[in-house]
Formats: C-alpha cells, structure tokens, sequence
C-alpha cells in the first residue's frame, strides 16, 4: 500500500493489533542477520548482475533500464527473502518508522561501544525541517530506499541510509509494514 502519510499507517496497525517498527527495529530486519554488509544482502549491489531489489536501473531521472522488469512498483515477494525471511526490505517504497527524525542520534559517539543497542529518534519538535523555518511539519524516519532510488542519485537502497519525511506527506513511493511485538 502506498500514499499514505504517518497517521494513516498507524491507524492502520493498531486496528490490526499491530505496531510500525522504530528506525533500529526496521534496519535490524532488512540487515536479515548480515551486520556490517553495506546491502541487505552482502557486499556487491548486483551480484553476479542480478537485482535484488526494485530500484531505478540506469541514469535517474532520464533512463530507466528495467533491467528488473519493474518500472514503478514490484508486487510484494518479487524478490527473495533474506536470512530472516522478510522480503522487499530495500527499495521498491519507502518504509515509515515511529522515530522522530533527528540529524543524529543523541547517543551517536565515535566509538561503535558508545552506540545505543537500540538507538530512538530525537524529540518532535526537533525534527522540523532546519531549511524551511516557517514550516512546523514534523518528520518521521523512513527506511529502505524506492524504486526511485539510483546509484548516481540517492544510495538510500543500503539497510543503514535513513531519510525524513513530513508526517502530512504522501507519495506513490512511500508505504510501511506492520509488527507484532511479543
């Protein structure tokens, strides 16, 4: 499902009896047991030139290859699993978490032993655009990159790249997954 702003994608977990994960919940499982691989599934972006991933083959916004044979979205499980079996965590739409967007973590420090095990975002009011003043939107973190996404263009297809997005906005390229905590 896409174009649906935050508050949609909540409302719609909780009627299901389910959460939307947090920034550190979400990149746990797109990483599918792979810490410190730069894609959800190694090292190489196309292994042996295969896509794993819906994301924009070619030069953006001008050429777009197909190379995957999707030129917008790609149903959900066109693309295998990882090691925790989830599917489509990288490209193909973006992904809303619950944190708050923060430029950096509070708790980010030069040493990986000073990382907090499972990082939150900033404070609401923290998260408003710094470029746009005027404007008190605040942002949410989503994951995981687009079918928009390109090598020369934006690299936010990796399980670490993260961006911000207006709670009130909604774009075709921009759904969530719901979780079950236990």
């Amino acid at each position: 499902m896409v174009h649906v702003a935050f508050a949609d994608a909540l409302a719609y977990a909780r009627w299901t009896g389910k959460e939307l994960p947090t920034e550190a919940e979400w990149e746990f499982a797109a990483r599918g047991g792979l810490d410190g691989a730069e894609y959800a599934w190694g090292s190489e972006f196309t292994p042996g030139g295969k896509h794993l991933a819906n994301t924009w083959q070619g030069e953006f916004p001008r050429q777009n290859l197909n190379e995957d044979s999707y030129e917008r979205t790609s149903p959900v499980t066109a693309f295998v699993p990882n090691g925790y079996g989830v599917s489509d965590m990288i490209g193909n739409v973006w992904e809303w978490t619950t944190d708050w967007y923060t430029q950096k973590h509070d708790a980010d420090a030069p040493k990986a032993c000073c990382i907090p095990e499972n990082p939150r975002g900033g404070a609401e009011n923290a998260s408003y655009d710094p470029c746009q003043p005027n404007i008190k939107i605040p942002r949410k973190v989503i994951k995981g990159g687009s079918h928009l996404c390109a090598p020369n263009y934006c690299r936010r297809y990796r399980p670490a790249a993260r961006h911000a997005e207006a709670v009130d906005t909604s774009t075709s390229h921009v759904g969530f997954r719901c979780i079950v905590r236990k």
